[in-house]
């Protein structure tokens, strides 16, 4: 009890004194951004994988081109999940003496289960109210105006006469089968008999959509994936849309990325924090030494004070944490569609535990100090250097703390590169440190005018304590290379994000073109100022790879055996679209019999440059040998095609042209004149598809953005605890000098050029240092071409003077303002 109270005094004293409060603000900044991002992350994860699985209709879809069995429908019952059918095909659409190609789709109750179908209401578009009514059917907008039919009218559809109900304005599962489309019309599975349109050789795709808690949709998934049948495909978020997965991913590895990097820094804030207390506590140990106290009580004692710390921080970082999150989700309500729900327990059980292994890992080498100063510390200053044991206490602090990034991270390669690159980097720049204090001796005692009095007042300071310069200016460098490697990462990524659905991306698609109609349709198109390649399609399928026959027993992979089971639809042109990039061999020649191919399914279909293929195209065998790998990009919405031949080799072959284009709001009229002149095309409207992209990565980048303060405030903390490391030597070395007739003016001059010369060194540091980092980063874990900005270097040396110079006043103000003989007796 004696101890404990004496322990509490100490506690309540030091944190008056301020000794404990950095040290605390360091913590609660690690936790608020552990906790912080462990609430959000989770309701915005699942906000996010809500939104995204609108594209699907539900968590996962099986697709197949023959009805379902009754037996997998009633596993997924079994299994406690929702279930919706949905039945799609090609026909023709009647009224009167017009006709046009539709796409119906028959649903039933409860489509869709994720997202919901709007339709128009006085114009607006409002989420519909279940699916239609028997009897009456919903259609596009464009379907109307190609029959000039209105809401009331009535169209045939096979035998049955259906009346139009409503008009779509957004299908949420829509971009799942953007190439089949036409004009839409969608019906109560319950009329689907009476028109008597599907009969044994019909073209018919049935989709199965569930949804329900993400363990029971996995498992009916994996249960389902291994009985899939021919002609049958799985569809989950993964599969269905990789590329909204792979941005999910990349939003995930971010944050991840974020709470990394805010621990890692507010650890080089707590490590100095910790030191710095330490070595102010050296002394009162020898005292307690003295006057009876053992090792273990001392122990006992700061043990204590670290404890409380730890507990109450990481309480307040918690709480913190949950009231930032809960700012942030108020933040994106104009982007959730649906509130996310409330977070569990375990992000905040997450932050307690973080805040006290992070504080108790860079606290056990201090502590062991601190139990075995010597009591001689007492009469001489320089008894007290840390002992063998010292290794033994970092390396278990270094364990721990490695456990805690992987941990934070939620990715092992992210936390190997980045932690590792941290690690990496710390002792880089503590041996370029040395270095460049070393050869800080060629040029101290320079007379000439480019080095005054300031500068060698400046070098000497750094001199007489090498190892606090140096601990200074890594601390300096670490605290900005995180700002610099976030900042670099932020900005690539949120430019990539971006890129997938910009303003300006094709939202039209035109499909069904025929040759002779090629010139009418780019005219009409070029009349309204709208720019658009028609490019040839033509349908092929992959019999031969060097000879052997290919089908789908070539391949284990599901994905694979589809690819090669179903035709492809190549394309010819002379030379290379600009929007694509070879990333292996060259381009073909021209007369050549050769092609190009997609990277992407070159891979999974396991072919190489120079193979030679054989595509089966309308009954004639068309042969090309593989030139070149393009890299396509297929989010960005233009036309882009697995395979590209020689224009020779498929000129004479049946085809129709395709083409993609942006149309501007308030033209939609466009797509009804084109209908009317060329009833046979089939336009594609996904603006409303591109919208909800959007919305899905407005969130991800204000998320990210917001998120981002998390690690410049512990990025600044760093770099103040970093300068207030050498603090009190530097009160000391100021009044000695004071007091030997040095002014005020020649000290400022000396620390402000101490400071600069610091904060440029470390700034450089930093910013190579965060260079390397992204790159790494970029190149393994996110996926995406890293650009190196000019402007990283500047901002790094511009922040570390800034840094510098605003830690060096904030410091010597104080010493300035105080008579010398004030200081040496405090001191």
């Amino acid at each position: 009890m004696r101890l404990l109270r004496q322990a509490m005094r100490m506690c309540w004293r030091d944190w008056r004194g301020g000794e404990l409060r950095l040290l605390a603000l360091a913590l609660i900044l690690a936790v608020a951004a552990v906790s912080s991002v462990g609430f959000f992350v989770d309701r915005v994860r699942l906000g996010l994988q809500r939104d995204a699985a609108q594209v699907l209709g539900g968590d996962a879809v099986l697709d197949a081109d023959r009805p379902i069995d009754a037996a997998v429908v009633q596993s997924a019952q079994k299994d406690g999940l929702l279930i919706a059918r949905t039945v799609a095909f090609p026909s023709m659409a009647l009224r009167g003496d017009a006709s046009v190609l539709v796409s119906v789709k028959a649903v039933s109750p409860g489509y869709p289960l994720r997202g919901a179908v709007q339709v128009y209401v006085d114009g607006v578009a409002r989420e519909a109210q279940g699916i239609p009514e028997r009897g009456t059917i919903w259609v596009d907008q464009d379907l109307l105006f190609a029959l000039s039919a209105h809401p009331g009218d009535s169209l045939q559809l096979g035998n049955a006469k259906l009346d139009i109900a409503r008009v779509i304005a957004v299908e949420p599962d829509r971009m799942m089968q953007v190439m089949g489309f036409a004009p839409r019309v969608l019906v109560n599975e319950d009329d689907l008999a009476a028109t008597g349109l599907i009969q044994p050789a019909s073209r018919v795709n049935y989709r199965l959509l569930v949804a329900g808690n993400s363990a029971s949709v996995r498992a009916w998934t994996q249960g389902t994936r291994t009985s899939l049948q021919r002609g049958q495909r799985l569809e989950s978020l993964e599969d269905g849309r990789p590329d909204v997965q792979r941005t999910l991913n990349r939003a995930d590895r971010y944050l991840g990325l974020v709470t990394l990097v805010t621990v890692l820094i507010a650890a080089v804030a707590v490590s100095s924090c910790a030191r710095r207390f330490t070595a102010r506590r050296m002394d009162a140990c020898a005292l307690l030494r003295c006057i009876g106290l053992t090792q273990g009580e001392i122990l006992a004692l700061f043990a204590f004070e670290f404890i409380v710390t730890a507990v109450l921080a990481s309480v307040a970082g918690v709480l913190a944490g949950f009231g930032l999150q809960e700012v942030l989700m108020n933040m994106l309500g104009r982007f959730l569609q649906e509130r996310a729900p409330l977070p569990t327990i375990f992000p905040a059980l997450e932050g307690l535990l973080c805040g006290v292994l992070l504080l108790l890992g860079f606290a056990l080498p201090p502590l062991e100090q601190l139990r075995r100063v010597s009591p001689l510390r007492v009469l001489r200053r320089d008894v007290g250097v840390p002992g063998a044991r010292m290794i033994i206490a970092y390396l278990a602090g270094l364990l721990g703390f490695a456990a805690l990034l992987r941990w934070t991270a939620g990715d092992a390669r992210l936390a190997a590169i980045a932690g590792g690159g941290f690690l990496a980097c710390i002792a880089v720049f503590a041996l370029l440190a040395r270095v460049f204090l070393l050869g800080l001796r060629r040029l101290q005692h320079r007379d000439d005018w480019a080095f005054g009095v300031a500068w060698r007042f400046a070098v000497a300071s750094m001199q007489r304590r090498p190892a606090t310069s140096v601990a200074q200016l890594v601390a300096l460098a670490v605290g900005l290379m995180a700002l610099l490697l976030l900042s670099i990462l932020r900005t690539d990524l949120i430019e990539e994000w971006r890129g997938q659905a910009r303003i300006d991306a094709p939202n039209r698609f035109i499909i069904n073109i025929q040759p002779d109609q090629v010139d009418a349709v780019r005219q009409r198109l070029q009349s309204e100022h709208v720019d658009a390649t028609l490019e040839p399609m033509v349908r092929g399928r992959l019999v031969q790879i060097d000879g052997k026959a290919v089908g789908p027993e070539s391949y284990p992979d599901e994905r694979a055996r589809n690819l090669v089971e179903r035709e492809f639809n190549l394309s010819y042109r002379p030379d290379p679209p600009a929007h694509n990039e070879i990333v292996q061999g060259k381009w073909f020649a021209a007369g050549a019999p050769e092609l190009s191919m997609e990277e992407g399914i070159a891979k999974r279909l396991d072919i190489h440059l120079g193979q030679h293929l054989r595509f089966d195209v309308g009954g004639d065998a068309v042969d090309a040998t593989v030139t070149s790998l393009r890299k396509v990009n297929w989010d960005s919405m233009r036309v882009n095609f697995f395979v590209i031949l020689e224009p020779a080799l498929l000129r004479n072959a049946p085809q129709s042209y395709i083409t993609s284009f942006y149309l501007p709001p308030g033209h939609e009229d466009l797509n009804a004149q084109l209908t009317r002149a060329f009833p046979n095309l089939t336009i594609i409207d996904v603006a409303a598809v591109l919208a909800q992209v959007r919305t899905m990565l407005d969130q991800i980048i204000m998320a990210a953005q917001f998120l981002f303060a998390f690690a410049l405030a512990a990025g600044i903390l760093v770099l103040y605890a970093a300068l207030l490391s050498s603090h009190d030597e530097r009160v000391r070395e100021a009044a000695l000098l004071r007091a030997m007739g040095a002014s005020r003016r020649r000290l400022a001059d000396a620390q402000t050029t101490e400071m600069v010369l610091v904060g440029v060194v470390a700034g450089l540091l930093a910013s190579a240092g965060a260079a390397a980092i992204a790159w790494a980063l970029a190149h393994f874990v996110f996926e995406f071409d890293f650009v190196a900005h000019a402007w990283v270097p500047l901002a790094g040396m511009a922040g570390g003077v800034l840094a510098s110079l605003a830690g060096g006043w904030a410091g010597m103000r104080k010493v300035l303002a105080t008579p010398p003989l004030a200081v040496l007796r405090d001191a």
